[in-house]
C-alpha cells in the first residue's frame, strides 16, 4: 500500500494513529489498541520514501538538521494529520494522528454544563490538561467552536501545528503556526496582545517564557485556553509553580490564585461495547477557597475542596469515572486503571 491508501484505511477504519517504523508493517492504533495495518514488513527505504512523500523541503530541512519534524497535512477527505517525522537508530520513523473535520458539541464529549459558563467570561485562564491522546485538542475545539458560534470575538489561536481549522463565524478567528507564522509561542504570546484579542489559544505551555507570558495574558484582561501534559488539578497548579525559580513562587501562587479560572482534566477510554471511546473530567473551578490553598501552598487540600463542591460544578476524575460505571459505559478495569486514588475507587465499588 502507498501512503494515500494508508491514510484513507486510517480515515475509513476510524483510527487515531499510523506508524510508520522499519522492520513492521504499517500499525494503526485503533480504540487504544496497535494493530498491524497489512502483512507488509517496512525496510528503512520504503519508510524513508513515504516520509519524503508527504513532508515539504522546509519540514524536511529541519528533520535533516535536528532529527525531528512536526506539520499539519491536509487529507482530500477535508480531514488533516498531525504529522510527526523523526529519525531513530539512523533511519526514519513517523506518526501521524488523524484530526477528524468535524468539531463536536460539549455532548458529544460529555463536558460537564459548567465548562459552558467559562466560555462567556472577559479573562482568566483555562487549563485543558491529560496525558498525550486524551483529547485534550478536540475538548479545545469544541470550546473555541462554541465560542465563534455564539460571541463576537477576535479568537488568536498558537499552535504547533495548527490541527482543526476554524472557518469565521460570529467571531474573527486567527490561526497563526510555529515555524510558518512566527518563530515560537514566546514570541507569538509578545506579539498577540497588540492584536486585539478577546480569546488566545495557547497550543502548549511548554516552557517558562510560555508559561510566565500566559498568565500575564490572562491578568490583563483576555481569556486564555491552554495545555498542559499533566492530571489532576493540584498536580496542574504544582507544575506550572513549580516551573519558576523558588524566589518568585510565592509571587506565582498569588498570581495564580486569581488568573486561574478552572482547570478541565480528562483521559480517553475505550467503551465497554467497543463502539468508539468516552473521555472523563475533572473539572476545578476557582472559587476563595481554593484560592487559598493555592495561595497558602497547600494544593493537596484541592481534592478534597473538588469532592465536596459538586453543586457548584465541580467533579473529580473518580466521581465521573464512577458516573460513567453506574451507566454501563466502561469495565470495571478501565475504570480503575484511569482513577487517581484506586483504591478509593474499589473501595466505593
Amino acid at each position: 500500500m502507498d501512503v494515500q491508501e494508508l491514510l484513507n484505511l486510517t480515515i475509513q477504519r476510524g483510527a487515531s494513529d499510523l506508524h510508520l517504523s522499519p522492520g513492521r508493517p504499517p500499525v494503526l492504533r485503533l480504540m487504544g489498541e496497535l494493530v498491524d495495518a497489512n502483512d507488509t514488513v517496512l525496510d528503512a527505504t520504503a519508510t524513508e520514501g513515504m516520509c519524503r512523500s508527504f513532508t515539504d523541503a522546509t519540514h524536511w530541512a529541519e528533520l535533516e538538521r535536528v532529527g525531528t519534524t512536526d506539520f499539519g497535512l491536509p487529507h482530500a477527505s477535508g480531514n488533516r494529520f498531525r504529522v510527526s517525522v523523526l529519525r531513530q537508530r539512523g533511519h526514519l520513523a513517523a506518526v501521524l494522528r488523524l484530526i477528524p473535520n468535524k468539531l463536536l458539541s460539549f455532548e458529544q464529549i460529555g463536558l460537564p454544563e459548567s465548562c459552558r459558563d467559562l466560555l462567556r467570561r472577559p479573562r482568566g485562564l483555562v487549563l485543558v490538561t491529560g496525558p498525550t491522546g486524551s483529547g485534550k485538542t478536540t475538548t479545545l475545539a469544541t470550546m473555541i467552536d462554541w465560542v465563534n458560534t455564539n460571541l463576537d470575538r477576535h479568537i488568536v489561536t498558537i499552535e504547533d501545528p495548527i490541527e482543526y481549522f476554524h472557518a469565521h463565524k460570529k467571531s474573527v478567528v486567527t490561526q497563526r503556526e510555529l515555524g510558518q507564522d512566527v518563530p515560537d509561542f514566546p514570541e507569538a504570546l509578545r506579539r498577540v496582545l497588540r492584536q486585539d484579542p478577546d480569546v488566545i489559544l495557547v497550543g502548549e505551555m511548554r516552557d517558562l517564557p510560555t508559561i510566565s507570558a500566559a498568565i500575564t495574558a490572562a491578568e490583563t484582561g483576555h481569556l486564555v485556553f491552554a495545555t498542559l501534559h499533566t492530571t489532576g488539578s493540584s498536580r496542574t497548579v504544582d507544575r506550572i509553580i513549580d516551573a519558576f525559580p523558588v524566589n518568585q513562587q510565592e509571587q506565582i501562587r498569588a498570581q495564580l490564585s486569581v488568573s486561574i479560572i478552572a482547570v478541565i482534566s480528562q483521559v480517553l477510554m475505550q467503551r465497554k461495547d467497543k463502539k468508539g471511546r468516552v473521555a472523563a473530567f475533572e473539572v476545578m473551578l476557582m472559587n476563595p477557597a481554593i484560592g487559598n490553598l493555592i495561595r497558602k501552598n497547600e494544593t493537596n487540600k484541592i481534592q478534597s475542596t473538588i469532592q465536596t463542591s459538586r453543586r457548584l460544578g465541580m467533579i473529580t476524575l473518580d466521581d465521573y469515572l464512577l458516573d460513567l460505571l453506574r451507566k454501563d459505559a466502561i469495565t470495571r478495569e478501565e475504570a480503575l486503571d484511569k482513577a487517581q486514588d484506586a483504591k478509593d475507587l474499589e473501595a466505593r465499588l
